[in-house]
């Protein structure tokens, strides 16, 4: 027994409105009875496969009847110690050898513990079969965050000083640095409002997509609508315990002129706050799938985590370099367009014209745009995929995932 919530299909009732009906559990064939199992026999396990599919030891199948499996060693069929996935059994593939039956797949993954490969295959698979509800969604929400980004930093920025820094006045230089911050704050504000709702939408379509379910963008946006406010609250608390952090170990020593205090406290805020964001990260589709609270959300990404906190950084680290690099590829050309093809090339560059002239915003917007559409899917389809295997690992998911795609008996007679 455990004290998961169980897995809330999307648009379906809460496991707490399913009918108490015994047939409709898993591993119940509707009230067949199952062949008696004698006593204290060790060649006899708990779960025996359907009537049917095994005669009695000793009795003379009829002709027609299905011959039983080889020989097994002592101690009998039955989940071997250590198997994974929920109980599910291993049967000998040969003399010698023993082979787990492979997984049920509904949907972009096998239902069982997921590796690295098979986390990344199911995130690029749920955006190239689902290609019609995921590509709009995140070029929607990526057009924007970039729109609006072209047109405050061309605006906030138009008006200030183009000398070098050696040039300038104490004035101008710190006009120069609040300008510049503000356009940050503002860019980084939109892009998490962007992100917030992308990871909202496509965290059901994922949700849909391991069920081998599809799901419009509309449905889409039905579903995940309920728990955005929600979502927004956990990001900014996310964020409000990372800014606090930094003033109580970083700040001091920056107000009192002590450079050394302050990199000391920059040295023990950075792992802190790493360790913190992995910590938290599956909090966000515990909140979306789980329907849960914001607290609820961060305790169920604690304990989800834990144990596993080097496992998840890594595919998490693995992940963020994987769309630094695509970023990079996709963005970088049409930079250099904007720059030299309609920007003034190098001179733009020396005089820091290209940071406000339109060529060059335009050009890395589009680029920018192109590369969080790709992105976007494949970190949010990450994330979703790291929860479901933790919960497969820990909570025995699987069944309850199989249950919801409609696989009858999985996990009881091998899948």
């Amino acid at each position: 027994m455990n004290d998961s919530p169980g897995w809330a299909t999307p648009g379906s009732p809460s496991d707490g409105d399913r009918q108490g009906n015994p047939a409709d559990q898993p591993g119940n064939d509707g009230g067949a009875q199952q062949p008696a199992r004698p006593t204290g026999d060790p060649k006899w396990s708990a779960e025996q496969p359907p009537p049917g599919q095994w005669s009695s030891p000793g009795a003379t199948p009829p002709a027609d009847a299905p011959q039983p499996p080889p020989a097994q060693p002592a101690g009998g069929w039955g989940a071997q110690p250590g198997t994974p996935y929920g109980g599910q059994q291993a049967y000998p593939g040969g003399p010698g050898q023993w082979s787990q039956p492979p997984a049920a797949k509904p949907g972009v993954i096998p239902l069982r513990p997921l590796g690295l490969g098979e986390i990344l295959d199911g995130s690029v698979a749920t955006m190239r079969t689902h290609w019609r509800s995921v590509v709009p969604i995140t070029l929607v929400v990526a057009t924007v965050i970039q729109v609006i980004s072209v047109l405050v930093q061309k605006f906030m920025l138009s008006d200030l000083p183009l000398s070098s820094t050696e040039d300038m006045t104490a004035e101008e230089a710190i006009d120069t640095l609040g300008s510049s911050l503000a356009v940050s704050v503002v860019n980084q504000f939109i892009q998490v409002l962007g992100t917030i709702v992308v990871t909202a939408m496509l965290t059901m379509i994922f949700s849909r997509a391991i069920l081998g379910q599809h799901s419009s963008v509309s449905t889409a946006w039905r579903e995940a609508r309920p728990q955005l406010l929600r979502l927004i609250g956990l990001t900014l608390l996310l964020a409000l315990g990372i800014i606090l952090l930094g003033a109580v170990l970083v700040l001091p020593g920056a107000l009192a002129g002590n450079i050394g205090l302050a990199v000391v406290g920059f040295a023990a805020w950075l792992p802190l706050i790493i360790w913190l964001g992995i910590k938290f990260s599956l909090a966000s589709p515990a909140l979306m799938l789980e329907k849960s609270t914001v607290i609820k959300a961060f305790t169920r990404s604690s304990k989800l985590v834990g144990g596993s906190w080097w496992r998840i950084f890594g595919i998490t680290l693995l992940t963020s370099l994987i769309a630094f690099m695509v970023a990079l590829m996709v963005v970088a050309p049409f930079q250099m367009v904007g720059i030299f093809a309609v920007g003034g090339g190098m001179d733009s560059l020396e005089d820091g014209s290209a940071q406000t002239a339109w060529g060059p915003l335009i050009f890395s917007g589009i680029g920018l745009i192109i590369a969080q559409t790709i992105i976007m899917p494949i970190q949010s389809g990450v994330t979703v995929l790291l929860y479901v295997d933790q919960r497969i690992r820990r909570e025995g998911l699987d069944l309850e995932l199989a249950r919801a795609a409609g696989i009858e008996n999985y996990g009881t007679t091998g899948g």
